[in-house]
């Protein structure tokens, strides 16, 4: 069953507001993610979220491949496929040339969405973790976005957007945008709602997308989950926080959600929607 809630972006697409992300630490193998995508698609996802920073894009390309041919789907443009350039890449220079690598690792000719995956630039080929002082430096904002522009009138991909930018670093680039970003894709949950940021990308015509709704617990920061009123407002409900925190969502904002999952029963278990009457 395909999932019908999707949004409009200021570029004309129409992008679902449940995605299936990837970021997995350490990466999962090709065949894992393969089997994820697949699960994901199964029971009603059309948007995968992959990163360059994940290395999970070849195991999302096997999984996209798996899926076209099973018949989950009719075709290529049932799908929605975003991706994100990495820092050591955020140099106008290397802008096409990384998107035209992740293409490859994803086995295809064009993303639906291509994204600036931080406001940071990191030295060329530097490891994740492994920067040191002088490795990372500002964003050339205008150039790397004008590259990112070139990207989508190329048709490398269909929009293009941005990850992690405040109010102030979205102000910075849209003094010299010729074309909006479509997205800002950032964390947020009950815990980090971005008022202000949703308020601003909303004048600006700026989709705002949530990743880690359940409050990156992977990262050590346990402010959902672990959050002593969510969890009794859960006891009194007689619901999981997790799910007090997706009745929260789907009743406050009308964004969409990056849920980061590789088993198939916690797929099928994230697609069910909970209403003020459930919770």
């Amino acid at each position: 069953m395909e999932t019908e809630n999707k949004i409009s972006l200021n570029s004309g697409q129409d992008m679902p507001l449940m995605a299936f992300g990837s970021s997995t630490f350490p990466p999962q193998p090709v065949e894992r993610l393969k089997t994820a995508v697949l699960d994901a698609v199964e029971i009603g996802y059309r948007h995968i979220d992959t990163a360059t920073l994940y290395q999970t894009e070849e195991g999302v390309g096997a999984g996209i491949k798996a899926v076209l041919e099973s018949g989950l789907v009719k075709n290529r443009e049932q799908l929605f496929v975003t991706t994100k350039l990495w820092c050591d890449n955020a140099h106008p220079h290397r802008v096409l040339l990384a998107i035209k690598e992740s293409l490859r690792r994803l086995g295809l000719e064009y993303v639906d969405m291509y994204l600036i995956h931080a406001p940071v630039t990191v030295a060329p080929d530097i490891t994740y973790g492994a920067w040191k002082k002088g490795d990372v430096f500002p964003l050339d904002i205008k150039s790397v976005w004008a590259a990112m522009e070139e990207v989508q009138k190329l048709g490398l991909a269909k929009s293009i957007g941005v990850s992690n930018f405040s109010c102030k670093k979205l102000t910075e680039l849209l003094a010299h945008a010729k074309i909006i970003p479509a997205v800002n894709q950032v964390e947020m949950h009950p815990a980090m709602r971005q008022k202000n940021l949703r308020e601003f990308c909303n004048k600006k015509g700026i989709h705002v997308s949530a990743y880690s709704p359940l409050g990156g617990k992977e990262w050590g920061f346990d402010v959902v989950l672990g959050n002593e009123q969510l969890k009794e407002i859960a006891q009194n409900k007689k619901k999981s926080v997790a799910q007090i925190e997706k009745c929260w969502n789907n009743n406050n904002m009308s964004h969409n959600k990056i849920h980061k999952l590789t088993k198939a029963i916690h797929v099928r278990l994230d697609m069910r929607t909970y209403t003020d009457s459930d919770a």
